[in-house]
């Protein structure tokens, strides 16, 4: 699986498209993400280095189909980098206060951009490779996973998601990682994948991705993210698919 935008059949006339994530290279730990489906509708994902210890990346849901959403994709891929960049920056900032001002800055711009209301689940998260701490938010997101020693925890949601009210605020709690700890990052589309069961009322659900995520082998930040979604494949092979399915994961390796 490749990253965000590559491969994309082009449009008939030019749309402006969100710049190919590259993930940065992280000292003591990996990141990846991997995406299956036709990229109808509005999963995105992103990551840039925004100080010589800190990573910023996230996983966000922008409502609508994406012929109708290239535009407002672009510009909160712009400011989750420029403002990211900005307030992540300086050596002695605080995480949490950076976190919640960058989480209202894009709120801010998915709504004037949209010109109105524009529901965006987003999970937005800032790793610190020197204390192997992670600075998140959860804003109306899948709740994020986090495996290392004791089990597999739920990072639920700490506010409401972006785009909705133009000064609403999302809190922005602290997790160490331990060496070995994986987050695991997932779109709607994979936790309420159905099946043809039951006349399509069964959903994958995310106590199998809990599950899933607790017995999994320890490896790649990539072939969790493969893995995971070849598990929810294989649950009704035969399901069609109605909506993106993206995975992303960060592994403390030293």
């Amino acid at each position: 699986m490749r990253s965000l935008f590559q491969n994309r059949v082009p449009d008939p006339a030019p749309a402006v498209e969100p710049v190919p994530t590259v993930f940065p290279t992280i000292e003591g730990a990996e990141i990846a993400a991997v995406f299956v489906g036709r990229r109808v509708a509005g999963d995105f994902y992103d990551s840039i280095r925004v100080s010589p210890e800190r990573v910023l990346f996230g996983l966000l849901d922008v409502a609508g189909r994406r012929e109708d959403n290239r535009a407002i994709l672009t510009a909160a891929q712009e400011i989750f980098r420029t403002a990211g960049a900005q307030l992540f920056s300086t050596p002695d900032m605080n995480e949490s206060n950076a976190m919640i001002e960058l989480c209202l800055r894009v709120n801010r711009g998915l709504i004037d951009f949209a010109h109105g209301v524009r529901s965006c689940p987003a999970f937005i998260a800032c790793y610190h490779e020197k204390f192997g701490t992670l600075c998140y938010t959860n804003a109306g997101h899948t709740p994020g996973l986090l495996r290392d020693s004791t089990g597999v925890v739920e990072l639920q949601s700490t506010g409401l998601p972006l785009g909705l009210f133009s000064h609403a605020t999302c809190d922005a709690p602290t997790v160490a990682m331990e060496k070995g700890a994986a987050l695991l990052l997932v779109s709607r589309g994979v936790v309420e994948y159905g099946s043809r069961s039951n006349h399509g009322s069964e959903e994958f659900g995310l106590e199998r991705i809990k599950k899933f995520l607790e017995l999994a082998p320890t490896g790649t930040a990539q072939n969790l993210c493969a893995s995971v979604l070849k598990a929810v494949a294989e649950f009704d092979p035969e399901s069609p698919l109605r909506d993106d399915r993206t995975a992303l994961a960060l592994i403390r390796t030293a």
